[in-house]
């Protein structure tokens, strides 16, 4: 199954351009991406079945101990999908680098089997390319995937009563896929929207 939103992301926008600012990220590269995947990953915690397998042979859901986070990427050979061991347990700083090195690593080549191996969900960002969305396919052996668009400027809707106008904001899409003999309906549904809630107000992740 494949659900869609669309999320305005300026709030987060607006926070990345203070974190780059400091100094501890003078020399990190926190892409946009980052921000997503720290959003997905504090949305994983609230709901963690998201981050299991279905076990054919035993007929078991199992449920990992870290959140290993693929990164989907596009190189010369085709697509790899390494994965960032134990994202969940790294701050904004270090998810950054990590991501940053898996791409660098994957464009030139230079991915290991190792670096492949028990991911337990994934990011496809098809926005580097224009999309604004897809319906992605779930990497084998895991139950959830987010597809993350191009962020663009566009007319939306802001305020409420009165004082509701129209702003330009910078909005994208998400999608996510997830596999319902793991996941049912209303847990993948939580996913996605808990991931827009705090892209839209980053505080939420604080609550």
């Amino acid at each position: 199954m494949t659900e869609f939103v669309t999320v305005d992301v300026t709030a987060t926008l607006e926070l990345r351009d203070r974190v780059l600012a400091r100094r501890a990220f003078r020399d990190v590269r926190a892409t946009p991406l980052a921000f997503v995947a720290r959003a997905y990953l504090h949305a994983l915690r609230r709901t963690p079945m998201a981050t299991a397998r279905w076990d054919e042979a035993a007929q078991e859901i199992v449920v990992p101990g870290q959140v290993n986070l693929g990164i989907a990427a596009a190189t010369p050979r085709g697509l790899v999908v390494p994965n960032v061991k134990a994202a969940d347990r790294m701050d904004l700083r270090d998810l950054a680098v990590a991501i940053d090195d898996l791409a660098q690593t994957a464009r030139a080549g230079r991915t290991t089997p190792e670096s492949m191996a028990h991911g337990t969900t994934t990011i496809t960002n098809v926005g580097v390319f224009g999309v604004d969305t897809g319906t992605p396919i779930l990497n084998p052996g895991e139950t959830a995937i987010l597809a993350v668009g191009a962020i663009r400027r566009t007319p939306w809707v802001v305020g409420e009563g009165a004082d509701e106008r129209i702003e330009p904001r910078s909005v994208l899409q998400l999608a996510l896929s997830f596999d319902h003999r793991v996941l049912d309906g209303a847990e993948g549904s939580r996913v996605l929207a808990d991931t827009a809630a705090i892209l839209r107000d980053p505080t939420e992740a604080f609550l």
